[in-house]
């Protein structure tokens, strides 16, 4: 009996096995399948023009409209505000650019890539991190989501408000027709996570043409509500001299952490590149430009916003802007407005409905599907992480993160703080210790010889210099959240990510000189081999599938992954 209930256990889980390349060892199956291996040239189908629709579509969604609110708040003026967007999403589309080189030169995603510098087994943290964050963030743009249909449906039926301040508040924190709006927009967010990356590119075109429309047929309607821009964009900034200067600092900082889960994963999109040109220009360009013009249309409707409802003054949430106008007024008792209000709120939370999903699947689903994969390839896909990461999303009760702006603020850049320190040691490796070099089949080997082992699996420079760019910021977000520290940490927190990123770079980059490693670049000199990965086989030892690969590249230091040495011939991760 017990001999045939583990007969049904090893055929259940046979069967629930993701496709992998045959003749891969055991170890091999924990490293890679399918959606894990280097994408072969018929998956190369992103071009310039789709990361430039990418990243118009992921520009139009509600955070973004809202970023610049709180620096205005902070007593920046209007363009002061828009100022800090520019430099912060310019310097976020620097990293992004920098790591999704990677990618877009071997056609590898995050998970592997970080194997470089952390470790073989040693990328697992690392990409857990990046994957619960993915989780998190999908749960919370979801709910966003759905206060977009919510908004949809209040404008045929603009009781379905009413009713839902009359019935209160559930208990588990959120109201009744809001929680209805949420199951409706994550069942319909569903059938998209089915498609392959290489595939859904096609949502971020449709989404790069209809969000902007319903972003800017808002911003005109409240400038024409309005009888003209408003008074913020009149009015300078409240703060003088030097108060200046740290307000600019945080709104930059901002900009940057919000960027922080993309700078680390760009590989994940970038390694569908059918060049690496594509991956550059269109994204450097793009994202400041982007994500600028969004928060310009963002600042100039709030300040509208303020002379409509003079009462509640600048609503920097777009979506509470509709409501307001679905209701009649900023008061839910007031009654509703007129059908031709009605109307416009329904088409235009309709695009912003598009505007969710887009930015959903590409920042969440895609990228929690390619690192649970990392975690578990023998029996996850991107399709099944995607799935998994849905359901974590509805399961941590997204609602409950955005009960406090500032908590979920606070939150946002204590964790920049781990992504920051997780890029420094990435960058570092990439650009400044292998100087371009991968050998890619040795990044699936799985054997303790390999040049990317280390100890135990794990690269301990990449690590102490992860932990390092921590402890940097640990006094300050301690300060963060109500304890009393000296204020030099607290400014040195407020740079989070440049400190974080900066000490973990430098202290990789120095122990890695120091502790000299295997599989550098073997001219000492700029080195980029990805242009010979055509469709590799993975399975050591087999020669004859390297060669058609185009794998026979490479030389390494050492004969082992630890130990410096002579120069030797490295062949598929054996010398």
């Amino acid at each position: 009996m017990e001999k045939t209930s583990r007969s049904r256990a090893g055929h259940v889980l046979k069967k629930i096995q993701v496709t992998s390349e045959p003749g891969l060892t055991n170890k091999q199956l924990f490293l890679t399948n399918h959606d894990l291996k280097p994408v072969e040239p018929e998956r190369r189908q992103w071009s310039g023009r789709n990361f430039v629709t990418f990243w118009i579509a992921d520009s139009f969604n509600i955070n973004t409209w809202m970023i610049a609110g709180s620096s205005l708040e902070s007593g920046l003026s209007w363009w002061q505000a828009w100022i800090c967007v520019w430099i912060g999403y310019s310097i976020a589309g620097i990293f992004i650019c920098l790591t999704g080189r990677i990618g877009a030169m071997y056609h590898i995603g995050f998970p592997v890539v970080n194997r470089a510098s952390f470790g073989i087994w040693g990328a697992l943290w690392p990409v857990l991190n990046r994957s619960v964050m993915a989780c998190i963030w999908y749960g919370v743009q979801a709910w966003i989501g759905g206060q977009c249909v919510f908004l949809m449906i209040a404008s045929i039926w603009p009781s379905f408000i009413h009713s839902d301040y009359m019935n209160g508040t559930l208990a588990w924190g959120a109201t009744r027709n809001y929680m209805i709006s949420f199951i409706l927009f994550w069942v319909g967010s569903l059938p998209f996570i089915w498609f392959p990356p290489h595939k859904i590119r096609h949502l971020f075109t449709v989404k790069s043409i209809v969000s902007p429309i319903g972003g800017i047929a808002l911003f005109a309607w409240a400038i024409s509500r309005a009888g003209g821009v408003g008074p913020i964009v009149k009015q300078g900034s409240t703060a003088q001299g030097s108060a200046i200067a740290w307000p600019m600092v945080t709104g930059i900082m901002s900009a940057i952490s919000n960027f922080a889960t993309l700078i680390v994963n760009d590989p994940d999109f970038s390694r569908f590149a059918r060049k690496p040109s594509n991956a550059l220009l269109p994204q450097l360009i793009t994202i400041p430009m982007g994500f600028g013009l969004t928060s310009f249309i963002g600042i100039i409707a709030g300040s509208a916003s303020a002379v409509i409802y003079p009462e509640v003054g600048a609503v920097w949430n777009p979506l509470d802007l509709m409501r307001f106008f679905v209701q009649g007024g900023a008061n839910v008792t007031q009654g509703h407005g007129s059908s031709g209000d009605r109307a416009g709120v329904f088409f235009i939370a309709a695009t912003f409905v598009v505007a969710q999903l887009g930015v959903n699947i590409a920042a969440n689903s895609i990228s929690a599907g390619t690192d649970l994969t990392a975690l578990l390839p023998r029996f996850i896909n991107i399709r099944r992480g995607g799935y998994i990461c849905a359901i974590v999303g509805i399961a941590i009760c997204p609602w409950q993160f955005l009960t406090s702006a500032s908590n979920f603020t606070t939150y946002l850049s204590a964790y920049s703080v781990f992504l920051s320190s997780i890029a420094g040691p990435m960058i570092a490796d990439y650009y400044l210790v292998r100087k371009g070099y991968l050998q890619i089949r040795d990044l699936y080997n799985g054997e303790s010889d390999g040049p990317y082992w280390g100890v135990c699996g794990l690269q301990w420079r990449g690590y102490v210099g992860y932990i390092c760019g921590i402890i940097i910021n640990v006094v300050g977000f301690a300060g963060a959240v109500g304890t009393d520290v000296p204020m030099g940490a607290t400014y040195v927190y407020r740079l989070n990510f440049f400190t974080g990123f900066i000490v973990s770079a430098g202290v990789y980059y120095l122990l890695a000189k120091i502790f000299p490693m295997a599989a550098t670049s073997p001219t000492g000199s700029w080195l980029e081999v990805g242009d010979q990965i055509r469709n590799p086989s993975l399975a050591m030892g087999s020669e004859a599938d390297a060669d058609e690969a185009g794998m026979r590249v490479g030389y390494a230091s050492g004969d082992s992954g630890e130990t410096g040495g002579e120069k030797k011939s490295w062949r598929f991760g054996k010398p």
